[in-house]
């Protein structure tokens, strides 16, 4: 038969088997380039702790059950509301007695924020997930917790805030090139500001986590629908991170799991990079990712240190713990004393730990590409665009 007469049906079938032979080969991790993080957005004056749109809220007292907590909530869901609309937001509630309540039961709110591609039902997402804890310590009284863990909290929102418009112009691409239909898989985004981390008296397994206990006991009983990708909640966190006591200067993070060690070398990489680029603003040579150069059979973390993720990895989820702690050092200075305030931030430590988590968040879900670039010379035509944007979605398969 004449090339003329070929049948189109096999020449669109074997375009898509070429296509899903290509997504095959896409890794789940791609690394940005020095360009995009030359551009990523910075925190600015938003990070002002007197006035700053998105830490200064947060640096107040904040036990659970009180005024404060419900201030620092009310924050939260303003932010996602107003500057984030597509994420969806909800709030688990639980209670609790404290050694300290003397019978009456505590209320714990979990701050929980998702964003996932509008295609997908949502059993069949895999969640990369930020976490950080939001109450404050009950003693000293008037304690703040600025790298316990407001600074965090921020660092989150900031990164949050920096992908979405990049996220949607991916998902947006996908779908209209219909390449959204065969990926082998699903990646959203999701953010846990958890309540009650801290003792209220002495830390101990009752007294201490009231928030993540509830929440990793709630997911784990909850189910997705018969034929979903995942079972719970729980499954579809692909990877857990949570964000504790960063804010101080020159951090020393050690890796504590080996399942997760090459995020964190991960982590280590884009570290380097900002500071051969120039980007961080804090002065510290030292390494932050303590633990960077070693193999996963080689870290001597001892089982790592009592946090919000425990109740988790419990129950098998995947966990990376960013938590400064330095050998025969310990934790910050400023730790659980009044001290750890606003106004003991090292705030180009603060900003620089924002740049890294976005530029983290951004190489998981593959963004390299969809940043805003800048104006280019000349005018492009729609059809233009539109073969950039294929060659853009395309770009990471070349063998």
């Amino acid at each position: 038969m004449s090339p003329a007469y070929r049948n189109p049906i096999g020449v669109v079938s074997l375009w898509l088997g070429f296509i899903l032979m290509l997504l095959s080969c896409v890794k789940a991790y791609e690394k940005i380039s020095d360009e995009t993080l030359n551009r990523l957005s910075r925190p600015n004056n938003d990070f002002d702790i007197h006035n700053g749109a998105l830490l200064s809220p947060i640096l107040r007292t904040r036990v659970p059950g009180t005024p404060g907590s419900t201030a620092v909530l009310n924050h939260f869901a303003d932010f996602f509301r107003t500057t984030l609309p597509n994420w969806t937001v909800e709030v688990q509630n639980s209670t609790a007695k404290t050694p300290v309540s003397k019978g009456k039961e505590i209320p714990f709110r979990n701050f929980i924020a998702t964003r996932d591609p509008p295609w997908a039902p949502v059993g069949d997402v895999s969640r990369l997930t930020l976490v950080a804890h939001y109450d404050s310590k009950l003693e000293p009284e008037g304690f703040i917790g600025g790298i316990d863990s407001a600074a965090p909290c921020a660092m989150i929102m900031h990164a949050m805030r920096s992908v979405d418009a990049a996220l949607e112009k991916k998902w947006s691409a996908l779908e209209k090139q219909g390449l959204h239909e065969y990926l082998d898989e699903v990646q959203g985004l999701q953010v846990i500001f958890l309540d009650g981390e801290e003792a209220f008296q002495e830390w101990t397994d009752t007294d201490s986590l009231y928030g993540a206990r509830a929440l990793a006991t709630h997911w784990d009983d909850q189910v997705y629908p018969a034929m979903s990708e995942f079972k719970t909640p729980l499954s579809s966190i692909s990877l857990f991170v949570l964000l504790d006591l960063l804010g101080a200067k020159s951090p020393s993070i050690q890796s504590y799991y080996e399942t997760t060690h090459w995020a964190y070398k991960n982590l280590g990489a884009l570290e380097g990079r900002f500071k051969s680029l120039k980007q961080f603003k804090s002065a510290s040579a030292d390494r932050w990712f303590i633990d960077a150069a070693k193999d996963e059979r080689n870290l001597k973390s001892f089982g790592g240190i009592q946090d919000d993720h425990l109740p988790f990895l419990a129950k098998g989820v995947e966990v990376l713990h960013l938590i400064d702690y330095a050998p025969f050092k310990g934790f910050p200075s400023v730790w659980h004393t009044l001290d750890d305030d606003g106004e003991h931030l090292d705030m180009d430590t603060v900003e620089d730990w924002s740049m890294l988590i976005t530029a983290f968040v951004a190489e998981w879900m593959e963004l390299e590409g969809y940043f805003d670039q800048p104006p280019a010379v000349g005018v492009r035509s729609d059809e233009d665009s539109d073969e950039s944007e294929a060659i853009r979605l395309n770009k990471k398969t070349e063998l």
